[in-house]
């Protein structure tokens, strides 16, 4: 498998924000990193790899007039937290949006994403373009 290139910037999240599985109700875990593109999680449980998830992100009302929005988005890789081995990093690609859910997506990665020059290019990225 060829590796891919990411092409839209990553920031880190530093906003304490809960994803849930619409479907089952369940926390799948909290925004640990984002692009306009995909996301990371951490998560308390290994996450299967391209499977498609329903999924619910609690909003604030710095970012959005709803409390939350709910989009689908595919699970592109799954490894251990490095630091903490009872944790696991998952890394999203999104694949369908409401434009003005993209909206509020976009002033999420603006308002609560750091610029962070510590990434480095790696198969582990989660945009493919």
């Amino acid at each position: 498998m060829p590796t891919e290139k990411r092409k839209l910037s990553r920031r880190n999240f530093s906003y304490y924000m809960r994803v849930l599985d619409e479907t089952s109700g369940q926390v799948i875990g909290h925004l640990s990193d984002i692009s306009t593109g995909g996301f990371k999680l951490d998560s308390s449980r290994a996450i299967p790899i391209n499977m498609d998830f329903r999924l619910r992100v609690e909003l604030t009302n710095e970012v959005a007039n709803k409390s939350f929005m709910i989009f689908l988005a595919r699970s592109r890789w799954c490894h251990p937290d490095p630091i903490d081995p009872t944790s696991f990093n998952v890394g999203f690609q999104i694949t369908n949006m409401a434009p003005s859910d993209f909206e509020i997506f976009s002033r999420m990665f603006e308002k609560y994403g750091s610029q962070s020059g510590q990434h480095k290019k790696s198969s582990n990225d989660y945009l493919w373009r």
